[in-house]
């Protein structure tokens, strides 16, 4: 990824919010093998308008996400698109969007119960309150809490439809690089998958990389990887002509 502009680690048990602007790269790196990472989008400037898992899944016909997949808002648009996938140990990378995060009921019960005020950072911190944290800090709280992505990690379902983590593909330095499609209020978490079956509470960091993307040409692959994303793209089009 050329002209790199920013560098940062979260640990696994943190959280961040930043606004990204359109045209700007994101590479996100699994330093150690078997991170997770949580992620929600938001329309900065109209907060009502945020990431639906739904809408991207079925208009692209997947169950999962990988390069090429676009991440659709709940009024047609495009956020983010995938632009790359990198597999470190050669079994491919699989993100989820259904599972959604962990709580504080789930986290205490497998990994004991540890709180910020005895245990500094070393806390036992869940993906849904990680969220509700930096949901309040744009004026927003539960209620606007939807489904969310969790890169890094594999589920999979079994003939009976009972749905489990696959850690199979996890490794240092599996890493998914996103371009920003629109003005983005991002908000993302290290925490543990839903799913997760570690006995040891999983402080695992991911490497931050922003950085400043290539133009969409027509012949981009996340454009073109399917039907519905052309018409995607022509969504954001005609959302900034509207806004210029």
């Amino acid at each position: 990824m050329s002209k790199i502009f920013y560098t940062t680690t979260i640990l696994g048990n943190g959280h961040w919010s930043l606004e990204v602007r359109r045209g700007t790269l994101m590479k996100i790196t699994d330093l150690e093998g078997g991170a997770n990472v949580g992620m929600l989008f938001y329309n900065p400037r109209n907060l009502l308008e945020r990431y639906n898992a739904p809408d991207t899944l079925k208009c692209q016909h997947t169950f999962k996400l990988q390069r090429g997949n676009c991440l659709y808002s709940d009024m047609g648009r495009i956020f983010a698109s995938i632009i790359e996938d990198y597999s470190a140990n050669g079994e491919g990378n699989w993100h989820d969007t259904v599972c959604g995060n962990s709580n504080a009921q789930q986290i205490e019960k497998q990994f004991g119960k540890r709180d910020y005020q005895k245990d500094r950072n070393s806390w036992l911190q869940n993906g849904s309150d990680a969220f509700l944290v930096e949901l309040a800090k744009y004026g927003l709280g539960r209620a606007d809490m939807a489904a969310n992505i969790n890169w890094f990690s594999k589920v999979i379902a079994d003939d009976s439809g009972n749905i489990k983590l696959d850690t199979k593909n996890q490794a240092a330095g599996n890493s998914v690089t996103l371009r920003f499609d629109m003005d983005t209020l991002l908000l993302l978490h290290a925490c543990p998958h839903p799913l997760n079956q570690e006995k040891a509470y999983p402080f695992k960091p991911v490497q931050i990389e922003l950085g400043e993307a290539d133009p969409v040409g027509e012949d981009d692959y996340c454009k073109n990887f399917r039907p519905e994303n052309q018409r995607g793209f022509q969504n954001n089009a005609l959302y900034y002509l509207a806004a210029n």
